[in-house]
């Protein structure tokens, strides 16, 4: 960026992006909620459901992770089994020698406690 030119607001700028945001929710129906199950129809075909692009993070306290000893706040963003027990892929900030550093890393499950 330089300086005195203005880009637009971040939503602009995503917006131009080209990703597509969230589908809009549909309105509420109107008039009395029908009685009795919804009537029953054929699924959607498997290729067209739209499946979410990620999961979801759950904050972690990581304890004592390579080359910085300690407890560090976290983000827990999947699990995974190994031959040698389960694995979680975290996200953490550590002190850095000029500042706050990002690392992800894949820890044991034993180094991660729920937050």
């Amino acid at each position: 960026m330089q300086r005195g030119r203005h880009a637009g607001s971040l939503a602009d700028r995503a917006a131009r992006s080209g990703f597509p945001g969230p589908p809009p929710s549909a309105p509420p129906p109107s008039g009395p909620p029908p009685s009795g199950p919804p009537p029953a129809g054929p699924a959607p075909p498997a290729d067209t459901v739209r499946r979410p692009a990620g999961g979801h993070g759950r904050h972690c306290w990581v304890h004592d992770p390579p080359d910085a000893p300690g407890t560090w706040p976290g983000l827990l963003v999947e699990w995974r089994q190994r031959e040698d027990g389960w694995h979680g892929r975290v996200a953490y900030t550590v002190v850095g020698t000029h500042g706050p550093v990002l690392v992800e890393a894949w820890l044991p499950a034993e180094q991660l406690a729920q937050g």
